[in-house]
């Protein structure tokens, strides 16, 4: 298989020989390559079974599927560690509470991870602490993979009348049980895969999770309503938590705008500094961002990883859970209709160079890299336009005037320092293409001019 493997690289198409082998091999193209293909499924059976039924050339056994405990991963992970099967039975078959038990979901783990995370994909704080508490309220959210399922919470249990007469006599209140869920997060991953090695690919995924997740508060099963007085209201609260992600981008697009933009009005929307009031923020921004680092660092980061990610957040927020809230709304309004976004994980040997080295890729030509360049060039403009009037005018009182203003927009520009690397430094494929940095420096110009001269 290896040598037929590399023979089809080297030939950069399938030989003749494997093509009239294979029915799966006839949908291939002729422009068909590693990096541009059909998917070829074919489940290979020893021949022992006499069960075994062959289906539109597809070979399908009837004892493939028809196991207790149903296993779900994604196509690119693989297990890492044997004992995760013995672990996860031990909680299905536990004498006590093992009927109650729906899936055992074990977190994401990937094989390519670089030192400090440049794109967070791990996500450490939410595996190694907030599931956790989740946990102890009843149970995590099934996250799409790594997951054993138990098949009667599938496919619904079924039992004789004689069965359910005595199953009823003995525990009536069982039928009042609801199905419980357990994270299991060992020393050891339980299994790999592989994380996105680009931002576009990252900004993808993220989009695919949070418009799922806020499909689900919208629908009829939603945790807001339907689970009302049937789970822990911490549990409640805990799933609606993630539920709401795509709507952050509200919060977080006003934060990254309209504070920058009255910075450069001249106009103050905090306390100064003398103010009482200001201690109440100054208490708050560093309660929260001190409580996050050290969260960060005992989840197994480091102080770079907990920037990375702080960046990779305001990413997150200001494009794809924007276009995941605006892909939702539309459904719902029976607009369009929502597709399934592949995230991509194949790359060009530069590409993976680059990740490795921990530097940003922005090669794509995205709407979502024109929204990010855009936000970048105008905190910087309005952080200039500041400091010029400063220095200019010698009105050093802005300090303590719109400090907090100030701190925001310095923040933004400073998190923001590979994206302006990207637009006017790098040379390289990763940069940000020209037509981006053109079309979000015309945009960034209108709003600062239209803001400063119409407001």
């Amino acid at each position: 298989m290896e040598d037929r493997i590399e023979t089809a690289t080297k030939l950069g198409r399938i030989p003749e020989e494997a093509r009239l082998k294979h029915r799966g091999f006839s949908q291939w193209d002729s422009y068909s390559s590693r990096h541009d293909h059909d998917t070829v499924l074919q489940i290979l059976i020893d021949g022992k079974d006499p069960n075994a039924t062959d289906i539109d050339g597809i070979r399908v056994s009837s004892n493939i599927s028809n196991g207790q405990i149903i296993l779900n991963l994604d196509c690119d992970m693989y297990s890492n560690n044997s004992l995760c099967i013995w672990d996860a039975l031990c909680f299905f078959m536990d004498k006590e509470n093992g009927h109650d038990i729906a899936f055992v979901q074990f977190p994401q783990g990937f094989e390519n991870m670089t030192k400090n995370d440049i794109y967070g994909s791990s996500l450490i704080v939410i595996y190694n602490m907030e599931f956790h508490g989740v946990d102890g309220f009843g149970g995590p959210l099934y996250i799409g993979s790594g997951c054993f399922h138990r098949r009667d919470v599938l496919c619904g249990r079924k039992f004789t009348k004689d069965y359910k007469f005595q199953w009823k006599k003995d525990d009536e209140n069982k039928i009042q049980k609801r199905w419980k869920s357990v994270y299991l997060n060992p020393e050891r991953k339980a299994f790999l895969g592989v994380a996105p090695i680009t931002l576009s690919q990252t900004l993808v995924q993220q989009k695919r999770w949070s418009e799922g997740h806020l499909q689900i508060l919208l629908s009829k099963y939603s945790p807001a309503w339907y689970a009302h007085a049937k789970i822990s209201l911490g549990l409640q609260l805990g799933y609606i938590c993630y539920n709401i992600w795509s709507v952050n981008c509200l919060a977080t697009l006003y934060y990254s705008i309209i504070p920058s933009l009255y910075l450069l009005k001249g106009i103050s929307l905090y306390p100064q500094v003398s103010d009482p009031w200001f201690r109440s923020f100054a208490y708050v921004i560093s309660a929260k961002y001190i409580y996050s680092l050290v969260e960060f660092l005992c989840s197994g980061g480091t102080i770079l990883g907990w920037w990375n990610e702080q960046r990779i957040w305001l990413y997150k927020r200001t494009t794809s859970y924007l276009f995941a809230l605006i892909d939702s709304i539309l459904k719902t309004l029976k607009f369009t209709n929502v597709t399934f976004s592949i995230t991509a994980k194949v790359a060009d040997e530069d590409v993976s160079q680059r990740y490795e080295k921990e530097i940003m890729d922005f090669g794509a030509s995205s709407p979502m890299f024109t929204i990010l360049a855009t936000l970048a060039m105008l905190n910087l403009f309005c952080f200039a336009g500041v400091v010029k009037k400063v220095i200019m005018d010698e009105n050093f009182r802005l300090f303590e005037e719109m400090f907090l203003q100030l701190l925001l927009c310095g923040a933004l520009v400073l998190i923001n320092l590979p994206l302006y690397q990207g637009l006017f430094l790098r040379k390289d494929k990763g940069k940000v293409p020209s037509s981006i940095t053109i079309k979000s420096f015309i945009l960034a110009l209108l709003a600062c001019t239209s803001f400063t001269f119409l407001y």
